[in-house]
Order: structure tokens, then C-alpha cells, then sequence
């Protein structure tokens, strides 16, 4: 069995459930598991000795959109292709990326997807939740052949073809639920478990306004009988508050899904920026989780605030959204915006956010081997170079890596045991070719009329 050992001037461990931070410690890895956290160098197999850097639990970004990212990257900033800046979901994202999923090829398709897996683990992510429209199952292949832990979220919608027109009003088309089911659970059967168990599937009901009650209903009866994740998009706008008030009595989004009983601890609700008080006060009694990601909602000028979910007792872990994918980028927006929303500078406190994304994130889907440094544990790591000018002289490692880190400071990933990242870089495959391809196959979508009007309308 291959062994290796990894030298940290500092270890996140755990002491008494609660975060200890070790000095001067090594990280035994034997296969797939954890076998030791010592003061003394370890036998191994392979040996990385290299002072200054701070061992973490592999990251966990439960919340992420590569596909729809790469299709809007740099084309969305400063408020170019918002209508009245409002969201961009249905005006942008949902119809370029059905038109985008429709018109490449698989190959190409798999290049835009392995684009995004190669983000994300250079971003310092051992584990994400991907939700993506079914028509991409190129996103499974990508995370299987690149060694990322992974659960695809393909959508399901009870109105797939949702358009916004000039007016900023959506409109809902068609009724694809059952289709959308059958596609489910043919991913499902063809990937749960494949990769020697990292690939796995969750239940992505896209958002509150694009399904039905019969369809979030089932979504909630097939994931609790295969016992997997179920996450949804939740209260992401103003104008979908609206939509749902209109449709079922004056409800909100989040009494809507109580109401259809999948408020509960296995759900995973997106954003949740339009829920009111006492919607987060429901959240936190039915012991759903909040997936806040800051800094999406941050370049459209919306607070995104984790320490207010956090605030109202919901269960809150950070994610990337379609941006960018730096999740030490994440952590910081999280802590800046929570203190800026509350004019406190105590809130969403660097604990709490490394927190976030290891081992509470790591409960919420039922992993307690991962989010977590100790013997017997699975070997996810993301270790973090400390030792750039921005990042010394350093007192408390755990404030810099939220206050100052970001991706560029990512050294190592490991997932199973198997360095991905070693020295900032993919071990095996060509990023530049990686690069290239994608580049290309997103020019072609970035070439149609409806793109240009997307972007430039």
C-alpha cells in the first residue's frame, strides 16, 4: 500500500469537537485513509517536507456551476447583460446553456467540463455539488477521469424552456417533470458510485418557480429513498418570491416547500437572499441547510449575507455558485459582506467559515469521514502555502487563510490519497490543452445571435 506523508507547520485537527490547530505536525496517509497525526516524521513512501504550510481538511463546495460560469464568464461583469439589473438566471444563464448543452458536441461539452473540475481543484475544493441541466452528463465523465469527489445535481424542471422577455417577466413553457425524472434516474444508475465510490448523484429540483408541487414531491419521495442529498435553488430573487405568492396562496418560497414537506435536515436550499425573517426562523426549526455564496450576488451590487442565515440559527455552508470557483476567495467575501451587512466585525468569524466548508459541510451530506484530520478518516486534504509575502508575518493561521488567502495560495489537493494539485498545478493532464479546447468550444456558443443579444441587450 503506497504511504505518504505530508509536513505541516500547521494541522487543523479536532480536539473535543472543536477545531485544534496543531504546530509542527505530520499527516500519515496509507491509501485511501488517514493513519496518523504526529510531531514525529512518519515512514513513508512519499514525503512532502515543505515548512509553512497549513494542512486542512479537503474543502467541500456543496454549491457550484461550472458549465453556465464558463458561458458567462467576463461577459456578465459591471451589469453588462442585466435588464433593470435584475438576475441574469433566466435571461442569461438557463437559455444559453440548454442552447449551448444542445449545439456542441460531446467532446466539446467534456472539454467545458473538465475546464470546470480543473477550477475547482485548483481552487483548493476536494469535494463539490454540481448542479447542471441533464443535457451535460459530460460533467460526470470530467470528474470521474480528474479524480475530484463529486455529485452531479442534474436538474429537473417542470418547465425547462423558462424565458425571460424585454420586460424582465419569465415565462414558463411545457411540463418535463417525468422526462426529467427518467433522465435522473438513468444518470443515477449508470454513476452512483462509480470512481471507487467518489461519484455519486443528488436530487436537483432546479428552483422553486420552475417546479410544480407533483414534481417536488417526487424529487423529495425517490432522494429519501436512495438516501441522497436533495438541493434546489430557494428565494434567489425577488421576482420568484412573486411568482410562488401568486401561484400558492400567498405562500412564500420556503413555505412552499414546507408546506410540500421538504423543508427538512436533508435539504440543501441555494441562496435564500429574497427569505424573510421568520422564513429563516422556519428553516432553522426544520433544520434545512442555507448554500450561501457571496460573491455572485456581490457584483450585483445584492448582500448575500452568511452571518444573517447564520444569525437566525439556519445551518449556512459557502459554496461558489457560477463565479469564479476560488472557495478561499468565497470564505473572504463571506467574512467582508456578513461584517459590513451587520456593522459588526465580529461576525462570520474565521472558525466558523473554515467550519462551512469541512466538517459541517461534511454532516449536511452525511460524510462524517470527511471535513476532518484524524486517524481512520478518508484522505481528502487541501493543503495551503503560507508563505507568500501577503500572508507573513502570520500570527493565526486560520485568520489569515479568510482574511488574506486566496486561490494562488493553493499548494497541494488530495482526494483518496491521490495528489491532484501538487505545487498549484494539475498532476495529470496538460492545463494549457485543457484550456484550449474549452476556450473553443465556448467561442461557439459566445458566436450566436442569441448570445450576442444575451450579452450585449
Amino acid at each position: 500500500m503506497s504511504t505518504i506523508a505530508i509536513f505541516g507547520s500547521y494541522v487543523l485537527s479536532r480536539k473535543d469537537g472543536a477545531q485544534e490547530v496543531l504546530h509542527d505536525h505530520w499527516v500519515l496517509l496509507e491509501g485511501k485513509r488517514i493513519a496518523a497525526v504526529t510531531p514525529d516524521r512518519p515512514s513513508a513512501t512519499e514525503v512532502f517536507d515543505r515548512p509553512g504550510r497549513f494542512v486542512l481538511p479537503g474543502l467541500l463546495n456543496l454549491h457550484n456551476h461550472c458549465f453556465s460560469e464558463a458561458v458567462a464568464r467576463t461577459h456578465t461583469e459591471d451589469g453588462n447583460g442585466r435588464r433593470n439589473n435584475q438576475s441574469i438566471v433566466y435571461t442569461v444563464l438557463l437559455p444559453l446553456t440548454k442552447r449551448g448543452a444542445d449545439l456542441l458536441s460531446p467532446s466539446e461539452r467534456l472539454a467545458i467540463a473538465r475546464l470546470g473540475i480543473l477550477q475547482l481543484l485548483k481552487g483548493g475544493a476536494t469535494t463539490v455539488m454540481e448542479p447542471f441541466r441533464n443535457t451535460i452528463p459530460e460533467m460526470f465523465d470530467a470528474a470521474e477521469e480528474m479524480g475530484i469527489r463529486f455529485y452531479g445535481a442534474p436538474y429537473l424542471f417542470s418547465t425547462s424552456d423558462a424565458k425571460a422577455g424585454p420586460d424582465g417577466v419569465v415565462h414558463y413553457a411545457g411540463d418535463d417533470g417525468q422526462a426529467d425524472m427518467d433522465t435522473w434516474n438513468a444518470l443515477y444508475h449508470r454513476w452512483n458510485g462509480r470512481g471507487h465510490g467518489r461519484i455519486g448523484l443528488a436530487m436537483s429540483p432546479h428552483a422553486t418557480d420552475t417546479c410544480g408541487p407533483d414534481l417536488l414531491r417526487a424529487c423529495a419521495a425517490r432522494a429519501r429513498e436512495l438516501d441522497v442529498p436533495i438541493t434546489t435553488h430557494l428565494a434567489q430573487s425577488q421576482a420568484e418570491v412573486t411568482t410562488i405568492g401568486s401561484r400558492h396562496g400567498g405562500r412564500t418560497p420556503a413555505e412552499y416547500l414546507d408546506w410540500l414537506g421538504l423543508l427538512a435536515p436533508d435539504l440543501m436550499a441555494a441562496h435564500c437572499i429574497a427569505s424573510t425573517d421568520n422564513d429563516l426562523k422556519l428553516m432553522a426549526a426544520r433544520g434545512a441547510t442555507v448554500l450561501n455564496c457571496p460573491r455572485v450576488f456581490a457584483r450585483a451590487g445584492i448582500t448575500a449575507a452568511f452571518g444573517r442565515f447564520a444569525g437566525h440559527g439556519v445551518r449556512t455552508v459557502v459554496g461558489t455558485d457560477g463565479y469564479n470557483m476560488d472557495l478561499l476567495g468565497e470564505l473572504n467575501a463571506a467574512s467582508m459582506i456578513s461584517k459590513i451587512a451587520s456593522a459588526r466585525a465580529d461576525v462570520a468569524n474565521a472558525p466558523e467559515l473554515i467550519e462551512s466548508v469541512t466538517a459541517t459541510a461534511a454532516a449536511v451530506i452525511k460524510r462524517p469521514d470527511l471535513g476532518t484530520i484524524a486517524p481512520g478518516a478518508t484522505a481528502d486534504l487541501t493543503v495551503v502555502d503560507l508563505t507568500h509575502p501577503h500572508l507573513q508575518p502570520l500570527f493565526d493561521p486560520r485568520r489569515g487563510l479568510v482574511a488574506l488567502g486566496n486561490r494562488a495560495n493553493i499548494d497541494q489537493v488530495i482526494v483518496d490519497g491521490r495528489v491532484l494539485i501538487d505545487a498549484g498545478r494539475y498532476s495529470h493532464g496538460d492545463e494549457t490543452a485543457m484550456m484550449s479546447a474549452a476556450n473553443a468550444a465556448i467561442g461557439k456558443i459566445w458566436d450566436l445571435p442569441e448570445a450576442q443579444a444575451a450579452f450585449n441587450g
